[in-house]
């Protein structure tokens, strides 16, 4: 039995029939009036006719008529052999045969870089373990261009623009999809055989804002997805996070596509995990108070704030993922107590347990740098402290300058990240948008500006070539003193290279007596 997904409902067919179904549509075209990027008529030039753009650029040009110029586009060509089109491309731009038995060219023109695919088919290979690698891949300039795009994954993605008369091709009605704003399957029985679709289902979801065909929930819950690489599996959530404008969507989706179970079992934990409805008014739309909802609104908190901070990428990154973690130590460290004349839910200590957890999550993933950026330490740093801001915040008629020489130094300087989490994270709790940091967060910015405390001011003052010069070794005895004088300078006991080094004559002439 499959699934017919333009009729809503379950139907028995064969092979032949379903082929039927899904191609009976393909004489669809109509011609664009825009087909806008930089290149498009060098292509032409050189294949005349038999050049099309497929996939995404089509797309995106039917969400956005307007369109003036797009980046990554997705060039199909038929009736030219890969060697053919070698042969062609080669004096003009730098070429990448990343996947010539499977017909698949990298180009570089300029400062653009093109995939350029003959038409194929795929068939899946014969393994219990699927990854998405895992086909027989048929690449022949002859193959009808309706079946290369019967392969792929959602119809809203299987439509081609012929780039010489900006005639487009819609053999499964994927424009009236765009129009619905709808994810469905091209091909229902082909979606199990790549796993990476179920995560590609919940980005489209997510960047696109649309919703998703139920029976694509029903397709996807018996997919095992452990054969898929972590690098596309992080590839998928870091895109989630980074070009959504509102990631709880495909975060949601991940959940409802039984994602979460099999590669984030932390995350779904905090959908079986509740929260104190007093301190935790926040609920979905079934009325559970779950750590899932709490998380799911802080990061699109988070996420409006990275936006009105102008974070650039590797922060805003740094500070989703440490939303999307924060709490995830809840479900350890749930406990009921009474207290405040109730019985309440409590998860002390849980700061410190998300910190582990996630640490665990970043280890099996390989998640360690990005771009340049120490996520992992930011990350870790981030969860670790995300409560010390607010602790600041209730003392702050008695806090000294030592509090925050400390927070800072805890989070590596990152002050305006651990300020906005903290932010983010009290705005969890009510899902109106947060129009801008609050009075919690605009203290804690100014007080840190106001003690002069900073990533610059935090760095220590004193090194060990200064205590070379003082006659101590190199060794055990030169780290434990470094140490102490760290948490002095931080202690705000010295704010100068010479009143440290003063302080460093005095511990070492203590530890020789």
């Amino acid at each position: 039995m499959c699934v017919d997904l333009r009729r809503g409902k379950r139907v028995h067919f064969n092979e032949d029939t379903l082929r039927k179904t899904t191609l009976n549509t393909h004489k669809k075209t109509r011609k664009l009036e825009n087909a806008p990027f930089r290149h498009k008529d060098f292509f032409i030039q050189h294949f005349g006719r038999d050049v099309y753009a497929v996939g995404g650029f089509v797309r995106d040009l039917l969400l956005n008529p307007l369109m003036k110029d797009a980046n990554n586009v997705d060039i199909l060509i038929t009736h030219h052999s890969i060697e053919k089109i070698v042969e062609t491309l080669q004096t003009f731009g730098k070429i990448d045969l990343v996947g010539k038995s499977f017909g698949i060219i990298k180009f570089v023109l300029e400062d653009r870089t093109y995939d350029i695919a003959l038409p194929r088919t795929d068939s899946p290979k014969k393994t219990t373990i699927r990854g998405h690698k895992d086909f027989v891949i048929m690449a022949d300039p002859e193959i009808p261009i309706e079946k290369d795009l019967e392969r792929r994954d959602f119809r809203c993605n299987s439509i081609s623009l012929r780039l010489f008369d900006n005639e487009m091709f819609d053999p499964f009605n994927g424009e009236k999809d765009i129009e619905d704003s709808i994810i469905r399957l091209t091909n229902p029985t082909a979606f199990p055989e790549d796993p990476l679709r179920v995560f590609r289902a919940a980005r489209f979801a997510s960047v696109l804002g649309f919703s998703v065909d139920p029976e694509i929930y029903v397709a996807s819950k018996d997919i095992d997805l452990t054969g898929l690489s972590i690098e596309r599996i992080n590839e998928e959530l870091f895109r989630i996070l980074l070009e959504s404008s509102q990631p709880s969507i495909g975060l949601e989706e991940l959940f409802k596509l039984s994602t979460l179970r099999q590669i984030f079992p932390e995350l779904y934990r905090l959908s079986l995990s509740i929260q104190d409805s007093v301190f935790h008014p926040e609920k979905d739309s079934f009325g559970h108070h779950t750590v899932w909802q709490h998380t799911k609104i802080t990061v699109d908190q988070a996420k409006r704030l990275a936006k009105s901070f102008k974070l650039d990428h590797e922060k805003e990154l740094a500070l989703l993922f440490a939303a999307l973690f924060h709490d995830v130590g809840k479900a350890a460290t749930a406990r009921w107590e009474f207290k405040r004349g109730r019985m309440a839910i409590t998860n002390y200590g849980h700061d410190i347990t998300s910190a582990n957890i996630t640490k665990e999550v970043l280890d099996r993933h390989k998640i360690h740098s990005w771009r340049g950026h120490d996520l992992r330490k930011t990350v870790l740093s981030l969860i670790k402290t995300h409560h010390r801001a607010s602790e600041l915040w209730q003392n702050r008629d008695s806090v000294t300058k030592k509090a925050f020489n400390r927070l800072a130094a805890d989070v590596h300087g990152e002050i305006e990240l651990v300020a906005l989490l903290d932010a983010a994270d009290r705005a969890g709790r009510n899902e109106d948008p947060i129009q801008g940091i609050d009075q919690e967060g605009k203290w804690l910015l100014n007080k840190f500006e106001e003690l002069n405390v900073s990533k610059k001011t935090i760095q220590p003052l004193i090194f060990g070539r200064d205590l070379i010069d003082l006659g101590i070794s190199p060794g055990p005895e030169m780290g434990a003193i470094l140490k102490k004088l760290y948490q002095l300078q931080l202690d705000n006991e010295f704010e100068t290279k010479a009143k440290g080094l003063i302080l460093a004559k005095k511990i070492i002439n203590e530890d020789k007596l």
